[in-house]
Parts: C-alpha cells; sequence; structure tokens
C-alpha cells in the first residue's frame, strides 16, 4: 500500500475528474498534437522532451506517487505549461480518457522487467498491448520504447516486426544501444554507468491504417 502525499500542483490531475469522455483541448487551453509517457518516473525524460517541443502537449502517467510528485514539481520548475500529470494504471486510463488515434506520439522508457521467468508475462509491452496501443497512435505517430534489460529488449525487437500496421524506423536494425537525439533519464545514465546497454525500439504507425 502506497503512503499517498497529497499532491497540490496545477498541473497534477486526479484520474477520478477526468470525466469520459476527457476533453484535453480543454485541459490544456490549446489543440496541439497529444504525447503520453507510460512510467515518468522522476520526470527528468518528460521534462526535457517537453521543453524541446512546446508546440506539443504531454501526459506523464505514473503509477507511483512519489514519481508524479517529483515530476510535478521538475516541471514547474522549468515552467512547462504543456505539461499534465495523472497516477493511474496505463491500459485502464488509455481505455477510458483517450479517444482512438489521439496521440502523435508514445513513449515507454524502461518499464518493470518482471525478470523471473515465472513473472514475464507481467511485462507492459507484449504483443496485445502492441495491438492495444495502436489504436490511440494517429497514422504516422511515433513508438518509442526503450530498456536497459536485455532480455526485455531483445524479445520486444523480436516481435514488434511481426505486429501489423508499424514501420520499423531503425531498419535494418531491429533495435539500437543509441539514438540520436533521444533523452536519457538519469535511470538510464545509471545503469549505463554499471555497464548496461539500453536497447531502444522505434517504430511508427503506418499512415494507411
Amino acid at each position: 500500500m502506497q503512503h499517498v502525499i497529497p499532491n497540490e500542483s496545477p498541473l497534477f490531475l486526479r484520474e477520478e475528474d477526468l470525466t469520459p469522455p476527457v476533453d484535453w483541448a480543454a485541459v490544456f487551453g490549446n489543440t496541439n498534437p497529444l504525447v503520453l509517457e507510460i512510467g515518468c518516473g522522476i520526470g527528468d525524460f518528460l521534462v526535457k522532451v517537453a521543453a524541446e517541443h512546446p508546440d506539443r502537449n504531454f501526459i506523464a502517467l505514473d503509477f507511483y506517487n512519489k514519481g508524479c510528485l517529483k515530476t510535478c514539481k521538475r516541471a514547474e520548475k522549468h515552467g512547462l505549461a504543456n505539461v499534465r500529470v495523472v497516477r493511474a494504471e496505463a491500459r485502464q486510463f488509455m481505455a477510458e480518457r483517450l479517444l482512438p488515434e489521439s496521440l502523435v506520439a508514445l513513449y515507454i522508457n524502461c518499464p518493470d522487467p518482471w525478470p523471473k521467468q515465472k513473472h514475464r508475462k507481467r511485462r507492459l509491452v507484449q504483443v496485445p498491448f502492441v495491438t492495444f496501443v495502436h489504436g490511440f497512435l494517429q497514422p504516422g505517430a511515433d513508438f518509442f520504447f526503450a530498456t536497459d534489460f536485455t532480455d526485455y529488449g531483445l524479445d520486444v525487437a523480436a516481435f514488434m516486426p511481426e505486429q501489423p500496421g508499424f514501420r520499423n524506423c531503425l531498419a535494418p536494425d531491429c533495435y539500437r544501444h543509441h539514438l540520436e537525439g533521444y533523452h536519457l533519464s538519469k535511470y538510464m545514465l545509471k545503469f549505463m554507468a554499471e555497464g548496461a546497454r539500453i536497447h531502444f525500439v522505434h517504430y511508427k504507425k503506418l499512415s494507411d491504417c
């Protein structure tokens, strides 16, 4: 059971207050394209990307209250008006509070790898999940996945080419250990300093879907 510290940040949105269907243009005060990060952690990655793209609106999603608090504080410190933070489970949030084809980009950085063999079915990014998120991406939208756990990276890199409606942006490679211009979180840098290699996967939703 998490000890929930009240989050009074104006950037924090309580899931129960987001009555479906959510008018995200009203939430942000503009009709800019919508981006989602699942598992924002302490928000260091999202804040960098949001600062780089003021013409996009960013939803930072995390299940942990402490991460939501830190992300809000970081975004406020940088004066970012294009960030909103929600504490929620990803699949339920997307199903209930996002419209089909409403995202221009989806970022998933270093989700829980569930390293034990018997627990790997709990991993977030698997074939059914990719099929699920496909419907929320606009034609041409980006799907980014990154992990510090080699087995997880190789698994996603292996099944993604078989998923209909996506184009591999890294072809002929299935994954890379470096993406030019992709911001590294403190979590990534920590593991890289320990000798781990990040596996990056980048796809786009086909425009004829």
